[in-house]
């Protein structure tokens, strides 16, 4: 056997095929998931907001019991109805590993594709309307106004250096999409998680609320407040700035980005190859030098907009078009002035003016004539 046929032998055995979505499996069974309320310390009960109100602690997050379900990505994920039906959102019940319906569920069992669009960007992957501002407490479903792709962790029980910390939180938050960043703050028992997809932080922070990692405890999972480092919001902004020019792209029709590449290349006087890009023009042509100087010409604006430009600016403290209205009016006055009636003045005192019309102005009761 030659050298090349053991590289293809080789090649076919590392290349497994795809494998496909089974059915999804039933979570949990109807009814085995037990609602316990938390203890309530309140000693007067308001109805409207269906609570005990007063003696509450100041830590409302101590509260909180421990999820009874999580999620496994191998096992629990499979095909649904929504495959078939063309739903894109995920079960919200499946995130948090309590779903009893299984392959029968109207929405997916799988995690959400960041590079497939939902149909409404006012929802999260859980179909659920998002917010014009997110809550006081940074947590439920989200706002519409910002994209966050960075979840809180806070109440981690810390056993070791930052570093033993940051492994952690990677092991149990990679499970739900690709990160890209992960800060921890050592001492203060809180992480801060960024996902490449804004669909994996609202998938994790359904996944991962009321969970432990290894020690036991019950982690608070909120959406993160905007970062103030100056560097990661040029960065967030490059970002947001490069995802609409591709999705712009993405839509439009390559034939017409072609047409408009060749009429730019025109009126550039470049030339293209046959794959669209620029053919760089060496030194020494200087006839096609002179021609892309003269094609330039055209595009530029003409001489008389400049001189244009150059009357309308100021001099002194009036401009020339003030100068130019001022002359037409003095005109007009000049044309006029033989019918405008004159005003005499007599050893400083002020003549009447002679009157046109009838003069009623000049009647007065008191005189005797």
């Amino acid at each position: 056997m030659s050298s090349n046929e053991a590289t293809t032998t080789a090649t076919a055995r590392k290349l497994k095929p795809a494998k496909k979505l089974k059915p999804a499996r039933k979570q949990v069974k109807a009814g085995d998931v037990e609602k316990k309320e938390t203890v309530q310390t309140g000693k007067e009960y308001n109805i409207w907001y269906n609570k005990w109100a007063g003696g509450d602690r100041e830590d409302n997050y101590s509260n909180k019991v421990k999820s009874q379900t999580r999620c496994n990505i191998k096992k629990d994920s499979g095909l649904t109805r929504a495959n078939q039906t063309g739903i894109r959102y995920c079960c919200l019940f499946f995130a948090r590993g309590c779903c009893p319906y299984g392959w029968e569920c109207n929405y997916l069992h799988i995690l959400p594709d960041p590079n497939n669009a939902l149909p409404d960007s006012s929802k999260d992957c859980f179909a659920r309307d998002k917010f014009a501002d997110y809550r006081d407490d940074m947590g439920g479903v989200g706002s519409f106004n910002r994209q966050n792709r960075t979840l809180y962790v806070g109440r981690i029980k810390e056993t070791g250096p930052g570093p033993e910390t940051e492994e952690i939180v990677t092991r149990h938050f990679k499970e739900w999409g690709e990160i890209e960043r992960i800060r921890v703050l050592q001492y203060r028992s809180v992480a801060f998680v960024t996902y490449v997809s804004e669909f994996g932080a609202q998938f994790a922070k359904e996944a991962m609320a009321c969970q432990s990692l290894d020690n036991d405890e019950i982690l608070n999972v909120r959406w993160a407040t905007e970062d103030p480092n100056p560097v990661q919001k040029v960065a967030e902004k490059r970002r947001l700035e490069e995802q609409g020019q591709e999705a712009i792209k993405a839509r439009m029709d390559p034939r017409i980005v072609e047409a408009m590449r060749a009429v730019r290349a025109l009126e550039d006087g470049d030339i293209l190859d046959d794959e669209g890009e620029v053919v760089e023009m060496e030194n020494g042509d200087s006839e096609d030098t002179d021609s892309h100087d003269s094609k330039r010409r055209r595009t530029e604006p003409p001489p008389q907009a400049s001189l244009t430009q150059e009357q309308s600016k100021p001099l002194g403290l009036l401009t020339a078009d003030t100068l130019e209205g001022l002359k037409y009016f003095a005109e007009i006055r000049n044309r006029n002035g033989a019918n405008m009636p004159s005003v005499h003045f007599e050893k400083g005192l002020l003549a009447k003016p002679v009157m046109m019309g009838l003069g009623l102005a000049d009647y007065g009761s008191d005189g005797e004539d």
